[in-house]
């Protein structure tokens, strides 16, 4: 096929386009990979992995990504109740979402949009993110939910120098 012309089924004028040897198409003009296996090297840029659905074509569009609908409404609420005056459970509800984003992305298989980096990249930057809140939130003063020596310690450490 490197002589440029058209496989057999294609119309007039159209040329065939080989990017590498992998994905080339075979005498018959049907592609010759089977995979959904990326090539070992690339030249073009990979299907985003949050392309996918949750939820089946046939479901309008705010069913289809109701994991990311749902973390993005818990965070609002936390944010809310943070506004409202509520600052310890509204920011305790933002680190509960997030830590909820990192259960749903490890349990379903297609969270739609949720999906943003690798599957190991998503649940390790929601969970330490949201551990890292929920913690905070639960140390605020005044009368802490939660009291680690070593941190008042450090503060000292930092203020008084």
């Amino acid at each position: 096929m490197s002589d440029g012309k058209a496989p057999a089924g294609a119309g007039e004028g159209e040329e065939l386009t080989v990017r590498d040897a992998v994905s080339a198409p075979d005498a018959e003009g049907r592609p010759r990979r089977t995979t959904r296996r990326f090539p070992l090297f690339t030249r073009d840029t990979a299907r985003p992995e949050g392309g996918g659905r949750a939820a089946s074509g046939a479901s309008p569009a705010p069913a289809r990504q109701w994991p990311v609908i749902a973390v993005l409404g818990t965070v609002g609420l936390g944010l809310l109740l943070t506004a409202l005056d509520h600052f310890r459970i509204g920011t305790l509800l933002v680190g509960v979402a997030l830590l909820g984003g990192a259960a749903l992305r490890w349990a379903l298989p297609g969270v739609g949009m949720l999906a943003v980096r690798s599957r190991f990249t998503d649940i390790a930057t929601y969970g330490v993110l949201g551990t890292v809140i929920v913690l905070l939130a639960m140390m605020v003063q005044p009368d802490p939910w939660l009291e680690i020596p070593f941190f008042k310690d450090a503060l000292h450490f930092t203020v008084d120098s």
